[in-house]
């Protein structure tokens, strides 16, 4: 094997360890969490509305964007990313930066996609434990996902009239 058979992609710097050691840490969560609620005697719904999907959805989002784009969050992501360019809406394009576990942690909270599945991992486990509290904590973040856009209407509203 020559040695451009023998790496993962072009890029030398992907972090396959630090995924790992995240996906790992991800399923442990998990499994604590389903634990500790069995041992607690919780029992989960046998069915969850279509109503708190889309609820638990929507706070997904605006929960992944608020962790991941939004410059008050900036402290959160600073150790592991650098400022690329900022954006629309007070948004912020972050880039991860260095190597190892610390490019891959760059990588999850840079990435609306990667961090949704451990926003959703923590509202569903909330709403399976606590439904009331997950159904209000998941209610807030849809307001300001649905506040976000009646501001993108407004702002096009105002243009419109402007020009």
């Amino acid at each position: 094997m020559t040695d451009g058979e023998q790496r993962y992609g072009a890029d030398d710097d992907i972090p396959l360890a630090g995924y790992a050691t995240l996906a790992t840490t991800f399923a442990a969560a998990v499994g604590t969490l389903a634990a500790v609620a069995w041992r607690r005697g919780v029992r989960l719904p046998d069915t969850v509305p279509p109503w708190d999907v889309a609820l638990l959805g929507t706070a997904t989002f605006k929960a992944s964007r608020l962790l991941t784009k939004d410059k008050v969050t900036s402290f959160v992501r600073a150790p592991f990313t650098r400022r690329e360019r900022e954006s629309e809406a007070n948004e912020v394009m972050d880039a991860p930066r260095g190597g190892g576990m610390r490019r891959a942690v760059g990588d999850l909270v840079s990435c609306p996609f990667c961090t949704s599945a451990w926003v959703a991992g923590g509202l569903v486990g909330t709403y399976a434990v606590a439904p009331r509290a997950g159904r209000m904590l998941s209610a807030g973040l849809s307001a300001v996902a649905l506040s976000d856009w009646l501001q993108y209407a407004w702002s096009l509203t105002e243009q419109k009239a402007e020009g």
